[in-house]
Parts: C-alpha cells; sequence; structure tokens
C-alpha cells in the first residue's frame, strides 16, 4: 500500500499520509519506518519519489498527552471530534441505550480540543478538524475561536457553517470560547450557544431543538 500510494504521486509530490486511530509514539515510528523502506525499494527499482508530508488523526485521549513527541514526527494533525467524544465520554454513539449521553458539546470534550489548539499552535504543527462538531455551525465557530483554521464537514453541512463564519468575528468567537468553557454541563453549553447565535441573528442556522 505504501508502495502504491508513492508511485500514485510520483511526478506530482502531492501525496499527503493521514496515520488512524494511533494510540503510541511506537505505532507512528513504525509507519515511518515502513514508509522509508518503501521509498526505499522504489530508489533501488530507479525511481525517485519524494517523502511525502505525514499526519496523524488525534481521536484516542491518549494522543492528547504526547503531543510534544509526536510533533517531532508528524507534519500535522487531524483532529476526529467523533471517535475523540465517543472515548473521552465511554459512551458507544451507535448503542441506542447510551447514545443520548454521547455530545461533542460536553464541556470534558471542548476543554480537551481547546488545550490541544493550544498545544499545536505552540509545536508549530497544523490542525484540522472533522466530524459532527464542525459541520454544527455554533461548533464551527468554537473550533474557530479555539485557532484551528481548518474544518472538515460534510457537503450538506457546509452553506450554514459558512454563513455563521462569515458573521462572527474572530475576536467574538474567541470571546465566545472563553464564555463556554467555564460552563459545568452539557446542557447549560448548548443553551448557551443557542443564545448567542440568536443575539449575533444567525439562531436560525441551528437545527431544531428537541
Amino acid at each position: 500500500q505504501m508502495r502504491a500510494m508513492l508511485m500514485a504521486s510520483r511526478e506530482l509530490d502531492n501525496l499527503r499520509i493521514l496515520l488512524p486511530m494511533i494510540t503510541s509514539v511506537d505505532e507512528v515510528d513504525t509507519a515511518l519506518r515502513l514508509l522509508a523502506r518503501a521509498r526505499q525499494e522504489l530508489a533501488e527499482d530507479g525511481i525517485e519519489v519524494a517523502s511525502p508530508k505525514v499526519g496523524v488523526m488525534i481521536e484516542v485521549p491518549a494522543t492528547l498527552y504526547q503531543l510534544s513527541a509526536l510533533a517531532e514526527r508528524v507534519d500535522f494533525f487531524s483532529v476526529g471530534s467523533n471517535d475523540l467524544t465517543q472515548y473521552l465520554l465511554a459512551v458507544d454513539r451507535n448503542n441506542a441505550r447510551v447514545a443520548s449521553l454521547y455530545d461533542a458539546c460536553h464541556p470534558a470534550v471542548l476543554n480537551a480540543l481547546a488545550r490541544l489548539a493550544e498545544e499545536s499552535q505552540r509545536l508549530g504543527v497544523p490542525a484540522s478538524v472533522c466530524g459532527e462538531l464542525a459541520g454544527d455551525p455554533s461548533g464551527a465557530l468554537l473550533l474557530m475561536g479555539m485557532g484551528f483554521d481548518a474544518l472538515s464537514m460534510n457537503a450538506p453541512s457546509l452553506p450554514r457553517v459558512r454563513a455563521a463564519i462569515r458573521r462572527v468575528s474572530i475576536e467574538d468567537a474567541r470571546s465566545l470560547v472563553a464564555e463556554t468553557l467555564s460552563l459545568p454541563t452539557t446542557a447549560v453549553v448548548r443553551a448557551h450557544l443557542r443564545q448567542r447565535m440568536t443575539d449575533w441573528q444567525i439562531g436560525h442556522l441551528l437545527p431544531p431543538q428537541d
């Protein structure tokens, strides 16, 4: 697979490899060794391929405590907010009996994301976010205020998120983060976000309440 990806990028040099479900630095080191070996094998066949940028998915809570070591090895981080939320809260979002406990606006999740953004900036490693939180207009504003500058979402969410980002300044988004991180419960966080969106006259971008 490594050889195939490298071959596909030959003369384009646009390959970026994202390593999913990373739990330890050892796993990254193993992947990087495999990548180096694949490049060497191709070079021995007379095929020179540039070394691609490599990133890791931040979706297992263990990676939150290994960012410095990971930053020494990879070029970028991509936060998988769905899985990170699930594992931080120990909730299977596909299990109907406990799915109601799953919410990316849980204070613990938001504080983890804020610290991750701060640490990524300190380490000089670009960090993006994908998942349901990025596709929620209020969630996207929080992520923008935290310092994430790249969000990935499904296509139907894009117009609402884009409209929210265009209407709210980065200063207001940062204030929203500061206000929200001090709140104690998910319900209070959700209510506060809805109120602030209403204050900014973009409450219509949010999905209707149950």
